[in-house]
Protein backbone atom coordinates (compact mmCIF):
# COMPACT_ATOMS: atom_id res chain seq x y z
CA UNK A 1 0.00 0.00 0.00
CA UNK A 2 1.27 3.49 -0.83
CA UNK A 3 0.54 7.07 0.11
CA UNK A 4 -0.81 8.52 -3.13
CA UNK A 5 -0.17 12.06 -1.90
CA UNK A 6 3.49 11.60 -2.83
CA UNK A 7 4.92 13.86 -5.50
CA UNK A 8 8.43 12.38 -5.65
CA UNK A 9 9.44 10.54 -8.81
CA UNK A 10 11.24 7.65 -7.15
CA UNK A 11 8.32 5.26 -7.51
CA UNK A 12 5.46 6.84 -9.45
CA UNK A 13 2.36 4.72 -8.91
CA UNK A 14 0.60 6.32 -11.87
CA UNK A 15 3.31 5.05 -14.26
CA UNK A 16 3.21 1.38 -13.21
CA UNK A 17 2.68 -0.76 -16.31
CA UNK A 18 3.24 2.17 -18.62
CA UNK A 19 4.03 1.32 -22.24
CA UNK A 20 6.98 3.41 -23.35
CA UNK A 21 6.87 4.75 -26.91
CA UNK A 22 8.78 7.11 -29.15
CA UNK A 23 6.94 10.15 -30.44
CA UNK A 24 7.73 9.25 -34.07
CA UNK A 25 8.54 5.94 -35.82
CA UNK A 26 12.07 5.27 -37.01
CA UNK A 27 10.96 3.75 -40.30
CA UNK A 28 7.75 2.29 -41.67
CA UNK A 29 9.00 -1.30 -42.05
CA UNK A 30 10.77 -1.52 -38.70
CA UNK A 31 10.09 -4.38 -36.31
CA UNK A 32 7.87 -3.35 -33.44
CA UNK A 33 9.03 -3.34 -29.81
CA UNK A 34 6.58 -3.03 -26.88
CA UNK A 35 8.12 -2.25 -23.47
CA UNK A 36 6.05 -2.15 -20.29
CA UNK A 37 7.74 -0.97 -17.08
CA UNK A 38 7.13 -1.49 -13.37
CA UNK A 39 8.90 -0.28 -10.26
CA UNK A 40 11.17 2.65 -9.58
CA UNK A 41 12.53 5.41 -11.79
CA UNK A 42 15.66 3.31 -12.42
CA UNK A 43 13.53 0.76 -14.27
CA UNK A 44 11.92 3.41 -16.47
CA UNK A 45 15.39 4.81 -17.24
CA UNK A 46 16.60 1.29 -18.07
CA UNK A 47 13.71 0.84 -20.52
CA UNK A 48 15.03 3.87 -22.38
CA UNK A 49 18.46 2.20 -22.58
CA UNK A 50 16.86 -0.99 -23.95
CA UNK A 51 14.97 1.00 -26.59
CA UNK A 52 18.22 2.74 -27.58
CA UNK A 53 20.10 -0.55 -27.95
CA UNK A 54 17.37 -2.18 -30.02
CA UNK A 55 16.73 0.88 -32.19
CA UNK A 56 20.26 0.32 -33.53
CA UNK A 57 19.10 -3.08 -34.83
CA UNK A 58 15.99 -1.76 -36.59
CA UNK A 59 13.30 -1.76 -33.89
CA UNK A 60 10.80 1.01 -33.24
CA UNK A 61 8.52 1.21 -30.22
CA UNK A 62 4.75 0.80 -30.22
CA UNK A 63 2.12 1.51 -27.61
CA UNK A 64 -0.06 -1.40 -28.78
CA UNK A 65 1.26 -4.86 -27.89
CA UNK A 66 -1.07 -6.43 -30.48
CA UNK A 67 1.23 -4.90 -33.13
CA UNK A 68 4.47 -5.99 -31.49
CA UNK A 69 7.08 -8.45 -32.72
CA UNK A 70 8.78 -8.37 -29.32
CA UNK A 71 7.17 -7.69 -25.92
CA UNK A 72 9.33 -6.92 -22.89
CA UNK A 73 8.20 -6.37 -19.30
CA UNK A 74 10.76 -4.48 -17.24
CA UNK A 75 10.16 -5.77 -13.74
CA UNK A 76 10.60 -4.89 -10.08
CA UNK A 77 11.10 -7.24 -7.11
CA UNK A 78 10.72 -4.69 -4.33
CA UNK A 79 7.07 -5.39 -3.55
CA UNK A 80 4.91 -8.47 -3.83
CA UNK A 81 2.12 -6.74 -5.73
CA UNK A 82 4.59 -5.84 -8.50
CA UNK A 83 5.26 -9.54 -9.08
CA UNK A 84 1.53 -10.29 -9.07
CA UNK A 85 0.94 -7.59 -11.68
CA UNK A 86 3.68 -8.96 -13.92
CA UNK A 87 2.40 -12.55 -13.74
CA UNK A 88 -1.12 -11.39 -14.56
CA UNK A 89 0.21 -9.37 -17.47
CA UNK A 90 2.18 -12.34 -18.80
CA UNK A 91 -1.00 -14.42 -18.92
CA UNK A 92 -2.61 -11.68 -21.03
CA UNK A 93 0.36 -11.63 -23.39
CA UNK A 94 0.02 -15.42 -23.63
CA UNK A 95 -3.31 -14.96 -25.41
CA UNK A 96 -1.59 -12.81 -28.03
CA UNK A 97 1.27 -15.32 -28.35
CA UNK A 98 -1.18 -18.12 -29.12
CA UNK A 99 -2.58 -15.94 -31.88
CA UNK A 100 0.90 -15.06 -33.14
CA UNK A 101 3.39 -17.89 -32.38
CA UNK A 102 6.30 -15.82 -33.75
CA UNK A 103 5.79 -13.19 -31.04
CA UNK A 104 8.77 -12.99 -28.65
CA UNK A 105 7.96 -12.34 -24.98
CA UNK A 106 10.71 -11.40 -22.53
CA UNK A 107 11.16 -10.42 -18.90
CA UNK A 108 13.77 -7.80 -18.03
CA UNK A 109 15.12 -6.30 -14.84
CA UNK A 110 15.21 -7.27 -11.18
CA UNK A 111 12.53 -9.95 -11.22
CA UNK A 112 14.20 -11.56 -14.23
CA UNK A 113 17.42 -12.06 -12.29
CA UNK A 114 15.68 -13.43 -9.20
CA UNK A 115 13.10 -15.69 -10.88
CA UNK A 116 14.90 -16.75 -14.06
CA UNK A 117 14.26 -20.49 -13.71
CA UNK A 118 10.60 -20.03 -12.81
CA UNK A 119 9.99 -17.82 -15.82
CA UNK A 120 11.60 -20.28 -18.22
CA UNK A 121 10.12 -23.43 -16.69
CA UNK A 122 6.72 -22.37 -15.35
CA UNK A 123 5.82 -19.38 -17.53
CA UNK A 124 6.44 -21.27 -20.77
CA UNK A 125 5.40 -18.36 -22.94
CA UNK A 126 8.54 -16.44 -21.80
CA UNK A 127 11.29 -16.69 -24.43
CA UNK A 128 13.88 -14.27 -23.06
CA UNK A 129 15.01 -13.53 -19.50
CA UNK A 130 17.51 -10.67 -19.16
CA UNK A 131 18.98 -9.12 -16.03
CA UNK A 132 19.70 -5.40 -15.61
CA UNK A 133 23.39 -5.70 -16.50
CA UNK A 134 22.89 -7.68 -19.73
CA UNK A 135 20.88 -5.35 -21.99
CA UNK A 136 23.74 -5.02 -24.49
CA UNK A 137 23.23 -8.74 -25.21
CA UNK A 138 19.56 -8.29 -26.23
CA UNK A 139 20.10 -8.32 -30.04
CA UNK A 140 21.99 -11.60 -29.73
CA UNK A 141 19.40 -13.10 -27.37
CA UNK A 142 16.56 -12.18 -29.74
CA UNK A 143 18.44 -13.94 -32.55
CA UNK A 144 18.73 -17.05 -30.35
CA UNK A 145 14.97 -17.10 -29.84
CA UNK A 146 14.32 -16.62 -33.54
CA UNK A 147 16.49 -19.68 -34.20
CA UNK A 148 14.29 -21.75 -31.90
CA UNK A 149 15.97 -21.54 -28.48
CA UNK A 150 15.13 -19.98 -25.16
CA UNK A 151 17.57 -17.22 -24.20
CA UNK A 152 18.77 -16.06 -20.81
CA UNK A 153 21.46 -13.71 -19.52
CA UNK A 154 21.21 -12.59 -15.93
CA UNK A 155 24.91 -12.21 -15.19
CA UNK A 156 25.63 -9.31 -12.87
CA UNK A 157 28.54 -7.02 -13.64
CA UNK A 158 30.97 -5.01 -11.53
CA UNK A 159 31.69 -2.67 -14.45
CA UNK A 160 28.53 -2.14 -16.53
CA UNK A 161 27.13 1.40 -16.28
CA UNK A 162 25.85 1.92 -19.87
CA UNK A 163 27.78 5.20 -19.79
CA UNK A 164 28.32 5.20 -23.56
CA UNK A 165 24.65 4.64 -24.46
CA UNK A 166 22.50 7.69 -25.05
CA UNK A 167 19.04 6.64 -23.85
CA UNK A 168 16.09 7.06 -26.18
CA UNK A 169 13.70 9.32 -24.27
CA UNK A 170 10.43 7.41 -24.20
CA UNK A 171 7.07 9.04 -23.47
CA UNK A 172 9.04 12.17 -22.67
CA UNK A 173 7.46 15.55 -22.18
CA UNK A 174 10.68 17.02 -23.57
CA UNK A 175 11.14 18.97 -20.34
CA UNK A 176 12.19 16.57 -17.57
CA UNK A 177 14.49 13.54 -17.80
CA UNK A 178 16.24 10.96 -15.64
CA UNK A 179 20.01 10.35 -15.75
CA UNK A 180 21.39 7.21 -14.09
CA UNK A 181 24.64 7.95 -12.24
CA UNK A 182 25.15 4.65 -10.40
CA UNK A 183 24.01 1.06 -10.77
CA UNK A 184 23.65 -1.56 -8.08
CA UNK A 185 23.85 -1.16 -4.32
CA UNK A 186 26.37 -2.04 -1.60
CA UNK A 187 23.91 -1.56 1.27
CA UNK A 188 22.59 -4.86 2.52
CA UNK A 189 19.31 -3.74 4.09
CA UNK A 190 17.73 -6.89 5.44
CA UNK A 191 14.36 -6.27 3.74
CA UNK A 192 15.69 -5.43 0.27
CA UNK A 193 16.48 -7.58 -2.78
CA UNK A 194 18.23 -4.88 -4.83
CA UNK A 195 21.85 -5.93 -4.03
CA UNK A 196 20.98 -9.44 -5.25
CA UNK A 197 19.13 -8.33 -8.40
CA UNK A 198 21.21 -5.31 -9.47
CA UNK A 199 24.61 -6.32 -8.11
CA UNK A 200 27.36 -4.33 -6.48
CA UNK A 201 27.45 -0.56 -6.70
CA UNK A 202 29.47 1.13 -9.43
CA UNK A 203 29.59 4.77 -10.43
CA UNK A 204 29.33 6.04 -13.96
CA UNK A 205 31.97 8.24 -15.62
CA UNK A 206 31.32 11.80 -14.40
CA UNK A 207 32.15 13.27 -17.81
CA UNK A 208 29.50 11.12 -19.50
CA UNK A 209 26.89 12.23 -16.95
CA UNK A 210 27.63 15.93 -17.43
CA UNK A 211 27.71 15.45 -21.22
CA UNK A 212 24.29 13.76 -21.13
CA UNK A 213 22.87 16.57 -19.03
CA UNK A 214 24.35 19.14 -21.42
CA UNK A 215 22.86 17.38 -24.45
CA UNK A 216 19.46 17.26 -22.75
CA UNK A 217 19.60 20.99 -22.02
CA UNK A 218 20.62 21.69 -25.62
CA UNK A 219 17.60 19.63 -26.76
CA UNK A 220 15.24 21.80 -24.71
CA UNK A 221 15.02 19.84 -21.45
CA UNK A 222 14.97 22.01 -18.35
CA UNK A 223 15.14 19.51 -15.49
CA UNK A 224 17.25 16.41 -14.87
CA UNK A 225 17.03 13.96 -11.98
CA UNK A 226 20.26 12.15 -11.11
CA UNK A 227 19.34 8.58 -10.20
CA UNK A 228 20.97 5.92 -8.08
CA UNK A 229 20.04 3.47 -5.34
CA UNK A 230 22.30 5.60 -3.12
CA UNK A 231 23.44 8.76 -4.90
CA UNK A 232 25.45 10.03 -1.92
CA UNK A 233 27.96 7.19 -2.24
CA UNK A 234 28.71 8.17 -5.86
CA UNK A 235 32.48 8.18 -6.39
CA UNK A 236 34.13 8.02 -9.80
CA UNK A 237 37.88 7.83 -10.38
CA UNK A 238 39.43 8.16 -13.83
CA UNK A 239 41.41 5.24 -15.22
CA UNK A 240 44.69 7.11 -14.75
CA UNK A 241 43.76 7.83 -11.14
CA UNK A 242 44.32 11.57 -11.56
CA UNK A 243 40.66 12.62 -11.18
CA UNK A 244 38.12 11.68 -8.52
CA UNK A 245 34.60 13.08 -8.39
CA UNK A 246 32.24 12.66 -5.45
CA UNK A 247 28.50 13.34 -5.42
CA UNK A 248 28.75 16.93 -4.19
CA UNK A 249 31.20 17.72 -6.99
CA UNK A 250 29.00 15.98 -9.57
CA UNK A 251 26.01 18.05 -8.42
CA UNK A 252 28.02 21.24 -8.84
CA UNK A 253 29.30 20.24 -12.30
CA UNK A 254 25.73 19.51 -13.44
CA UNK A 255 24.37 22.73 -11.99
CA UNK A 256 27.06 24.76 -13.79
CA UNK A 257 25.78 23.63 -17.21
CA UNK A 258 23.22 26.44 -17.16
CA UNK A 259 21.26 28.30 -14.47
CA UNK A 260 18.05 27.35 -16.29
CA UNK A 261 18.74 23.62 -15.93
CA UNK A 262 17.06 22.49 -12.74
CA UNK A 263 18.81 19.59 -10.96
CA UNK A 264 17.16 16.98 -8.73
CA UNK A 265 18.45 13.67 -7.35
CA UNK A 266 17.19 10.46 -5.77
CA UNK A 267 17.76 8.57 -3.52
CA UNK A 268 19.93 9.67 -0.58
CA UNK A 269 20.99 7.39 2.27
CA UNK A 270 21.09 8.78 5.83
CA UNK A 271 24.47 7.18 6.54
CA UNK A 272 26.14 8.84 3.54
CA UNK A 273 24.58 12.26 3.01
CA UNK A 274 27.27 14.81 3.90
CA UNK A 275 27.36 18.46 4.86
CA UNK A 276 29.37 19.01 1.66
CA UNK A 277 26.35 17.88 -0.37
CA UNK A 278 24.05 20.12 1.67
CA UNK A 279 26.28 23.19 1.23
CA UNK A 280 26.46 22.47 -2.52
CA UNK A 281 22.65 22.42 -2.72
CA UNK A 282 22.52 25.69 -0.80
CA UNK A 283 25.14 27.29 -3.08
CA UNK A 284 23.41 26.72 -6.43
CA UNK A 285 19.93 28.13 -7.00
CA UNK A 286 19.16 25.55 -9.69
CA UNK A 287 19.77 22.53 -7.43
CA UNK A 288 16.32 21.88 -5.98
CA UNK A 289 15.86 22.32 -2.25
CA UNK A 290 14.36 18.88 -1.92
CA UNK A 291 15.85 15.70 -0.41
CA UNK A 292 14.33 12.22 -0.29
CA UNK A 293 15.84 10.68 2.85
CA UNK A 294 14.31 7.27 3.69
CA UNK A 295 14.06 6.65 7.43
CA UNK A 296 12.16 3.29 7.25
CA UNK A 297 11.69 3.29 11.05
CA UNK A 298 12.05 5.78 13.88
CA UNK A 299 13.39 3.18 16.30
CA UNK A 300 17.08 2.28 16.65
CA UNK A 301 16.52 -1.41 17.44
CA UNK A 302 14.31 -1.87 14.38
CA UNK A 303 16.81 0.05 12.24
CA UNK A 304 19.51 -2.37 13.42
CA UNK A 305 17.33 -5.35 12.44
CA UNK A 306 16.84 -3.68 9.05
CA UNK A 307 20.66 -3.31 8.80
CA UNK A 308 20.25 0.36 7.97
CA UNK A 309 23.60 1.15 9.72
CA UNK A 310 22.41 4.34 11.42
CA UNK A 311 20.52 5.13 14.60
CA UNK A 312 17.53 7.32 15.33
CA UNK A 313 19.92 9.93 16.72
CA UNK A 314 22.10 9.87 13.58
CA UNK A 315 19.05 10.37 11.36
CA UNK A 316 17.84 13.30 13.47
CA UNK A 317 21.34 14.81 13.21
CA UNK A 318 21.09 14.70 9.41
CA UNK A 319 17.60 16.24 9.48
CA UNK A 320 18.87 19.03 11.74
CA UNK A 321 21.78 19.65 9.35
CA UNK A 322 19.43 19.88 6.35
CA UNK A 323 17.17 22.38 8.12
CA UNK A 324 20.14 24.48 9.29
CA UNK A 325 22.08 24.55 5.99
CA UNK A 326 19.07 24.65 3.62
CA UNK A 327 16.27 26.48 5.47
CA UNK A 328 12.87 25.50 4.10
CA UNK A 329 14.22 22.44 2.27
CA UNK A 330 11.48 19.95 1.39
CA UNK A 331 12.09 16.48 2.81
CA UNK A 332 10.34 13.23 1.93
CA UNK A 333 10.88 9.71 3.19
CA UNK A 334 10.06 5.98 3.06
CA UNK A 335 8.51 4.19 6.04
CA UNK A 336 7.84 0.48 6.60
CA UNK A 337 5.05 -0.33 9.05
CA UNK A 338 5.10 -3.63 10.93
CA UNK A 339 8.66 -4.81 10.33
CA UNK A 340 9.64 -8.06 12.04
CA UNK A 341 9.20 -7.98 15.86
CA UNK A 342 8.26 -4.27 15.88
CA UNK A 343 6.49 -3.42 19.15
CA UNK A 344 3.82 -0.80 19.75
CA UNK A 345 6.38 1.38 21.54
CA UNK A 346 8.72 1.15 18.54
CA UNK A 347 5.86 2.05 16.21
CA UNK A 348 5.28 5.12 18.39
CA UNK A 349 8.93 6.07 17.78
CA UNK A 350 8.17 6.16 14.05
CA UNK A 351 5.12 8.36 14.65
CA UNK A 352 7.23 10.69 16.79
CA UNK A 353 9.79 10.90 13.98
CA UNK A 354 7.01 12.07 11.67
CA UNK A 355 6.15 14.77 14.20
CA UNK A 356 9.80 15.81 14.54
CA UNK A 357 10.55 16.11 10.82
CA UNK A 358 7.11 17.03 9.42
CA UNK A 359 7.88 15.51 6.02
CA UNK A 360 6.47 17.16 2.92
CA UNK A 361 5.39 13.74 1.66
CA UNK A 362 6.20 10.06 2.12
CA UNK A 363 6.07 6.58 0.68
CA UNK A 364 4.44 4.40 3.33
CA UNK A 365 4.28 0.60 3.15
CA UNK A 366 3.39 -2.38 5.27
CA UNK A 367 6.27 -4.84 5.53
CA UNK A 368 6.19 -7.51 2.82
CA UNK A 369 8.71 -10.33 3.10
CA UNK A 370 10.79 -10.70 -0.08
CA UNK A 371 12.29 -14.15 -0.80
CA UNK A 372 16.07 -14.26 -0.71
CA UNK A 373 16.53 -11.32 1.62
CA UNK A 374 18.32 -11.52 4.97
CA UNK A 375 15.05 -10.78 6.77
CA UNK A 376 13.30 -13.66 5.00
CA UNK A 377 16.10 -16.03 6.00
CA UNK A 378 16.66 -14.95 9.59
CA UNK A 379 13.67 -12.98 10.90
CA UNK A 380 10.09 -14.05 11.52
CA UNK A 381 7.42 -11.98 9.77
CA UNK A 382 5.44 -12.07 13.01
CA UNK A 383 3.31 -8.93 12.95
CA UNK A 384 -0.33 -9.78 12.08
CA UNK A 385 -1.62 -8.15 8.89
CA UNK A 386 -4.39 -6.33 10.72
CA UNK A 387 -1.79 -4.77 13.06
CA UNK A 388 0.39 -3.76 10.09
CA UNK A 389 -2.59 -2.13 8.38
CA UNK A 390 -3.64 -0.27 11.52
CA UNK A 391 -0.11 1.05 12.06
CA UNK A 392 0.09 2.08 8.41
CA UNK A 393 -3.23 3.91 8.71
CA UNK A 394 -1.88 5.84 11.71
CA UNK A 395 1.24 6.78 9.74
CA UNK A 396 -0.83 7.82 6.72
CA UNK A 397 -3.17 10.00 8.78
CA UNK A 398 -0.30 11.81 10.45
CA UNK A 399 1.62 12.26 7.20
CA UNK A 400 -1.38 13.61 5.32
CA UNK A 401 -1.84 16.22 8.03
CA UNK A 402 1.83 17.19 7.73
CA UNK A 403 1.65 17.30 3.92
CA UNK A 404 -1.24 19.74 4.12
CA UNK A 405 0.58 21.81 6.73
CA UNK A 406 3.72 22.05 4.57
CA UNK A 407 1.75 23.06 1.47
CA UNK A 408 -0.21 25.67 3.42
CA UNK A 409 3.11 27.39 4.13
CA UNK A 410 3.31 28.25 0.42
CA UNK A 411 -0.07 30.03 0.32
CA UNK A 412 0.45 33.74 -0.31
CA UNK A 413 3.97 33.20 -1.65
CA UNK A 414 5.24 33.35 -5.23
CA UNK A 415 6.84 30.12 -6.49
CA UNK A 416 9.07 29.73 -9.54
CA UNK A 417 7.46 26.82 -11.37
CA UNK A 418 8.78 24.82 -14.32
CA UNK A 419 5.71 24.27 -16.52
CA UNK A 420 5.54 20.58 -17.46
CA UNK A 421 2.29 20.57 -19.46
CA UNK A 422 -1.45 20.92 -19.18
CA UNK A 423 -3.36 19.70 -16.16
CA UNK A 424 -4.93 16.25 -16.35
CA UNK A 425 -8.29 17.74 -15.35
CA UNK A 426 -8.38 20.72 -17.73
CA UNK A 427 -6.48 21.76 -20.83
CA UNK A 428 -7.13 25.36 -19.75
CA UNK A 429 -4.73 24.90 -16.84
CA UNK A 430 -1.00 24.29 -16.72
CA UNK A 431 0.78 22.10 -14.19
CA UNK A 432 4.35 22.20 -12.99
CA UNK A 433 6.57 21.86 -9.95
CA UNK A 434 8.27 24.37 -7.76
CA UNK A 435 11.64 23.87 -6.13
CA UNK A 436 10.14 21.66 -3.40
CA UNK A 437 8.67 19.18 -5.89
CA UNK A 438 5.06 19.98 -4.99
CA UNK A 439 2.73 20.07 -7.98
CA UNK A 440 1.12 23.43 -8.78
CA UNK A 441 -1.95 24.01 -10.97
CA UNK A 442 -2.65 27.42 -12.52
CA UNK A 443 -4.55 28.90 -15.52
CA UNK A 444 -2.69 28.93 -18.83
CA UNK A 445 -2.03 32.36 -20.30
CA UNK A 446 -0.88 33.56 -23.74
CA UNK A 447 2.87 33.83 -24.24
CA UNK A 448 3.77 31.22 -21.63
CA UNK A 449 4.18 27.56 -22.56
CA UNK A 450 5.47 24.22 -21.22
CA UNK A 451 9.23 24.11 -20.83
CA UNK A 452 9.33 27.67 -19.52
CA UNK A 453 9.55 28.92 -15.95
CA UNK A 454 6.73 31.02 -14.53
CA UNK A 455 6.26 32.88 -11.26
CA UNK A 456 3.06 31.55 -9.71
CA UNK A 457 1.31 33.21 -6.80
CA UNK A 458 -0.07 30.41 -4.62
CA UNK A 459 -3.60 31.30 -3.55
CA UNK A 460 -4.75 28.04 -1.94
CA UNK A 461 -3.90 24.35 -1.72
CA UNK A 462 -5.26 20.86 -1.22
CA UNK A 463 -3.39 18.21 0.77
CA UNK A 464 -1.40 17.35 -2.39
CA UNK A 465 -1.52 20.31 -4.79
CA UNK A 466 -0.76 24.02 -4.87
CA UNK A 467 -3.27 26.20 -6.73
CA UNK A 468 -2.52 29.70 -7.99
CA UNK A 469 -2.00 32.03 -10.96
CA UNK A 470 0.89 33.39 -12.99
CA UNK A 471 2.03 36.86 -11.92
Amino acid sequence: MIDLQVQDKTHDEARQGEALILEAPVKADARKLYIESYGCAMNFADSEIVASILSETGFETTGDYHQADVIFINTCSIRENAETRVRNRLSQFGVEKRRNPKLIVGVLGCMAERLKSKFLEEERLVDVVVGPDAYRDLPNLIEQVESGHKAVNVLLSREETYADISPVRLNSNGITAFISITRGCNNMCSFCVVPFTRGRERSRDAHSIVAEAQSLFDAGYREVTLLGQNVDSYTWTSEDGLETVNFAQLLAQTALINPDLRVRFSTSHPKDITDEVLYTIAKYDNICNYIHLPVQSGNTRVLELMNRTYTREWYINRIDAIKKIIPGCAISTDIIAGFCTETEEEHQDTLSMLDYVKYDFAYNFTYSERPGTLAARKLADDIPEEVKKRRLAEILAKQQAHSLLRLQEWVGKTVRVLIEGTSKKSDQDYCGRGDSGAMAIFPAIDGVKPGQYANVLIEKCTSATLIGRIV
